[in-house]
């Protein structure tokens, strides 16, 4: 092979690698994000091990929706808000760099509260109905059969929660919180284990959460293993893959 058809090669591969890695980046950056759950915080609706897709453009777009959240202008563009009830991916409020997911619970202007392990939003208490309990770990990591609800935000919303410590968590009581204009008011469906928008930031918390920061909305499980299982080893799939948890929306 002459020297320049050599040449001719190597400069083809290398395009069609920058071109591979562009479309990726656009597509990560205005369509879809790959997200991987870390924590047990939205028990039973997400678990450690899930992978999901987020997309982006469901609330438009900001710093945040670049890679390393780069300073290129403020507010959102295309901005759509997000409905309550929505599970949606954000930056950290405190630190602008880490990843958290969490439901939408309160909206700008609400007043939200929980009494007795109950919520309430502007004064009116969220309905529950028990339904079967959840096989899940407690603080201690033994396993255990939790206390489950079906749970209907305003709206008409109906999502899962448990209750580890049953409506006697450290969270469960706290005062009212008013979400202020342009803020988000986040939980996790794992309400005894979620360090969401209850704790306030000087405390290690969420606090609120600006309209700016959010990333996208949770849409699929593409790809699930067990909990601490390596999702690389492939030769391992048949025994540690959640097979049922595949293409399954997250509601």
């Amino acid at each position: 092979m002459k020297q320049g058809a050599k040449e001719s090669g190597k400069g083809d591969t290398l395009k069609v690698i920058f071109q591979a890695l562009l479309i990726a980046l656009v597509v990560r950056t205005f369509l879809f994000q790959p997200f991987n759950i870390p924590s047990g915080s939205m028990i039973p609706t997400l678990l450690i091990g899930d992978y999901l897709f987020v997309s982006k453009y469901t609330y438009g777009y900001s710093d945040h929706s670049i890679p390393f959240s780069p300073h290129l202008f403020s507010g959102r563009i295309f901005a759509s808000p997000p409905k309550r009830g929505d599970v949606a991916v954000f930056k950290l409020p405190r630190d602008g760099q880490t990843d958290y997911i969490k439901r939408v619970i309160g909206l700008p202007g609400d007043k939200i509260q929980m009494q007795d392990g109950r919520l309430y939003i502007n004064g009116v208490i969220v309905p529950r109905e028990p339904i079967a309990k959840v096989h899940t770990e407690d603080f201690y990591e033994r396993e255990t059969e939790v206390p489950t609800y079906r749970e209907t935000l305003p709206g008409g919303i109906s999502h899962t929660i448990i209750e580890i410590q049953g409506d006697t968590g450290y969270n469960d009581n706290t005062s009212v919180f008013e979400v202020p204009e342009g803020h988000y008011f986040m939980m996790g469906d794992n309400r005894d284990n979620s360090t969401d928008s209850r704790v306030p930031p000087d405390q290690g918390g969420v606090g609120f959460v600006p309209f700016e920061n959010l990333v996208g909305r949770a849409e699929l499980i593409f790809f699930s293993v067990g909990k601490g299982e390596p999702a690389w080893a492939v030769w391992e799939w048949p025994w540690t893959v959640r097979w049922d948890r595949m293409f399954k929306t997250v509601k």
